[in-house]
């Protein structure tokens, strides 16, 4: 796991999470929100205008056209541990038929040094990040009707996400690209997720 670089989102990015894996001499890049409510406004506050663009995308696809920034800061002082670096990602979005426009800015913190990683490497593990996510909780609705749950309290619904997020991964790991087929195949017989997850 050494020099590995792990995206987590919001629900991970936790103080034990990252000290295991600086630990583990691996790096993080994970997205900070409202959850975190001190760190996040401690990265908002930040002179993000002062601070140079480090990398500029932008993509035509889906009909919309979206347009991605990302700005790097090298700061010593976040409350996370190894943090490094603190990172803003401002995203324009215009859909194509309405022509309505979004703009959405995420904070990010790393335990990459500055240098380390290009601001186009930083921004492929981001989007990466968005596209796993994206696909998951796509089938997580669709599939396992997620947003339909009444599980709302305490850490139940992490809990649900993860069991989900873990359910699909398997499936995937076993050759299976409609997740929905698999999940069928997988309820016609008590012994496959047994050999799913090699306990027979």
């Amino acid at each position: 796991m050494e020099n590995a670089v792990v995206t987590a989102d919001a629900a991970h990015t936790q103080h034990a999470n990252g000290r295991w894996l600086r630990e583990q001499s691996a790096h993080y890049i994970a997205v900070v929100k409202g959850n975190h409510p001190g760190l996040l406004k401690q990265l908002r506050k930040l002179p993000w205008a002062d601070i140079a663009l480090d990398h500029k995308d932008r993509t035509r696809g889906r009909g919309r056209l979206e347009v991605r920034h990302l700005k790097t800061a090298a700061f010593g002082h976040l409350d996370y541990p190894g943090a490094r670096q603190a990172l803003r990602v401002m995203r324009w979005r215009k859909d194509l038929t309405s022509n309505k426009i979004t703009i959405e800015r995420l904070y990010f913190i790393t335990s990459l040094p500055p240098g380390a990683a290009s601001g186009a490497r930083i921004a492929a593990w981001i989007r990466g990040h968005w596209k796993i996510e994206n696909q998951l909780h796509h089938v997580r609705d669709t599939t396992f009707a997620e947003d339909a749950s009444t599980i709302r309290a305490g850490h139940l619904p992490r809990v649900m996400a993860s069991l989900r997020n873990l359910a699909i991964s398997l499936c995937r790991q076993d050759g299976h690209t409609n997740i929905a087929a698999a999940t069928r195949h997988h309820a016609r017989r008590p012994d496959r997720p047994l050999a799913t997850l090699g306990w027979t």
